[in-house]
């Protein structure tokens, strides 16, 4: 008798973030504005994702931040919960997906462009600490869901009144 592989779904959190090994996937929900960042080395099957809310810690409102929530510090701190578990960071690649425009605004702010604004962010990041991107699933006026399998590289996107797509 084979003994069966029990799967985990470890979840996180908005401006939360967590490492994972095969079998196991990595999940977050909420992304409207936010972006979720996948960073993974497909020949350790080792994933990690930030849920980032804002692109950029100047706009912390205290002295103690929380690392996650924003896109410069988030990317950075998932990259050093990485190396822990022995990843090299010039193996690592990017799938990203969220930064809706979740509401119309009648004014073209930019503080109100919040969503486009993270994308940007993340990808200046992943730019400067030479990550590529290899693919995403972002803007739109749509909230989703993401789930990475380590194992297949694939992030299972489900977008609301879209249905499930996969990257």
């Amino acid at each position: 008798m084979v003994p069966s592989i029990s799967n985990n779904v470890i979840k996180v959190g908005i401006a939360q973030m967590d490492v994972v090994k095969m079998p196991n996937t990595i999940r977050t929900s909420g992304l409207g504005s936010c972006v979720g960042v996948v960073l993974y080395d497909e020949a350790k099957k080792i994933a990690g994702m930030v849920h980032v809310m804002l692109p950029d810690s100047s706009l912390g409102r205290t002295d103690s931040i929380n690392v996650a929530k924003f896109a410069d510090t988030g990317i950075k701190g998932l990259i050093d919960l990485l190396k822990l578990e022995g990843v090299q960071v010039f193996r690592l690649k990017a799938k990203i997906a969220g930064g809706a425009q979740m509401f119309k605004f009648a004014s073209d702010k930019d503080s109100m462009r919040i969503g486009p604004r993270n994308v940007e962010a993340v990808k200046n990041e992943l730019r400067k600490k030479g990550i590529p991107i290899v693919a995403e699933d972002t803007g739109g006026s749509s909230g989703r869901t993401i789930e990475f399998n380590p194992e297949t590289c694939k992030l299972s996107i489900r977008t609301v009144n879209q249905g499930v797509s996969e990257i």
